[in-house]
This record gives C-alpha cells, structure tokens and sequence, in this order.
C-alpha cells in the first residue's frame, strides 16, 4: 500500500505533517533551527539528481515511476554511475534542506521518513524487479555502484 504513493509525495507529506505537528502547544515552544540560505541551497541541490534522472531515463527510454511493472533499460549512468538511488538521495537532500529552511525541529524528522520509506520500502521491490529483469548484469551494477554513496 506504501508504494501506491510516489515518493516525492510522501517527501511532502512528512514535511507538510511534521511542520502541522509542530504547531502543537507542547512543540510550539521550541526553538527554531533556521538557516534559510544553507536550507535553499539544499532544497535547490535536492532538485537537481531527480530532475537529471528523469531526464536522463526519458532519454534512453526506460519507465520513471518506481513501481512500473518493468523497465525497458538498466540505466548505470549519469548520476546512476555513483548511486543506485540518485532520486531518493535527491528527496532527502531536498527534504533536510526544507527542515533547515522552515527551522521546525520537528521536521528534521522528515529526511529520516523518506529515508526509511525509500529504503525499505520501494527499493527493496525495485531491486528486486531489475534483478528479475536483467540478471547478472544488475548483480554486477550492484557490485560496481552502492546503494546510497
């Protein structure tokens, strides 16, 4: 049921829930951690691995979305050639950058729920695919390219 959501929407869920959560009269009091230009400059860099990505997947024509029934290519390159995972490294980034922006210390929780849900939840079933797919080829990406850095 978890993958039914795209991840970039469970990024600002959390984000969006954590900051309302905040707003509670116990959590109100606490202090801000704010620092609005490292926090846009993560957001911003957050951006950049997903957006180069799908790109890159719509350019060698394989499937985007995580839960796609089967992808046409295995891609290794791009921002591929350093981590299995350069959309959700690019969704944590972002959704620590926008904690840090929004200073709610609550929200730092956020970067750790997309990091969870990424990780256990659609990798797992997107490795699991591409190994069904491409065998040996992607055993030794697996070999070649870590799963975060």
């Amino acid at each position: 049921m978890l993958r039914h959501i795209p991840p970039p929407f469970w990024a600002l869920l959390l984000l969006a829930g954590l900051y309302y959560l905040s707003e509670l009269p116990v959590l109100a009091e606490l202090p801000l951690w704010r620092e609005k230009r490292i926090g846009g400059v993560m957001m911003l860099l957050g951006l950049v691995p997903p957006t180069a990505s799908i790109m890159h997947f719509f350019a060698v024509g394989t499937q985007v979305h995580p839960t796609s029934a089967t992808n046409n290519k295995l891609v290794s390159s791009g921002f591929y050639a350093f981590t299995r995972n350069p959309m959700y490294l690019g969704l944590i980034v972002f959704s620590l950058g926008a904690a840090i922006w929004m200073g709610r210390p609550l929200m730092y929780l956020a970067p750790l729920g997309v990091f969870a849900i990424a990780n256990w939840v659609f990798i797992p079933f997107e490795e699991a695919k591409m190994r069904r797919q491409f065998g040996a080829e992607f055993d030794a990406y697996t070999q070649k390219v870590r799963r975060w850095l």
